[in-house]
């Protein structure tokens, strides 16, 4: 099976829940504070459909490999979230196919700017939002979890 092969699947979806629920897993054991799992999940089942977003897996229904999300911010931004890649596959390039994925979709959307936030606990995805041209950038939301902000100019 092609783990790059992403696809844009509802939130709510039985693969995105899947996928959702190990991202926050593996959130709620870096975070210093701990994180709110199912708070997290009821939220971001509505938060990337319709005019507000999409949200992306690949793999298998019932075990997703990767999964990734776009919000649209306004006419010109993008914002990436719930970046996930699963453990098994990390290291074999899935994590820098779906952010190029995510930045092809936020082109599509006529977007040319895409930010995101990290917590600093999280260095592997640092490190690829470093390594793909994101630069750090002053707070543009209110994320309690986050740290770090990154924009990258797509166009």
């Amino acid at each position: 099976m092609d783990l790059t092969a992403f696809r844009i699947v509802d939130p709510a979806s039985e693969p995105a829940r899947v996928a959702m629920t190990h991202y926050f897993e593996g959130l709620r054991a870096v975070f210093p504070q701990g994180f709110d799992v199912d708070a997290a999940l009821d939220a971001a089942t509505t938060a990337y459909t319709g005019d507000r977003g999409l949200f992306v897996v690949s793999g298998a229904d019932d075990a997703p490999a990767a999964c990734g999300a776009l919000t649209w911010l306004d006419d010109d931004r993008a914002e990436v979230k719930r970046m996930w890649v699963d453990p098994a596959h990390r290291g074999k390039g899935v994590a820098s196919a779906l952010l190029a994925h995510l930045e092809s979709l936020a082109l599509q959307g006529g977007r040319s700017t895409v930010v995101l936030d990290t917590n600093g606990a999280l260095t592997p995805a640092i490190a690829l939002y470093d390594r793909h041209g994101y630069e750090r950038i002053e707070r543009y939301n209110d994320n309690p979890d986050a740290e770090l902000w990154f924009a990258k100019r797509l166009r």
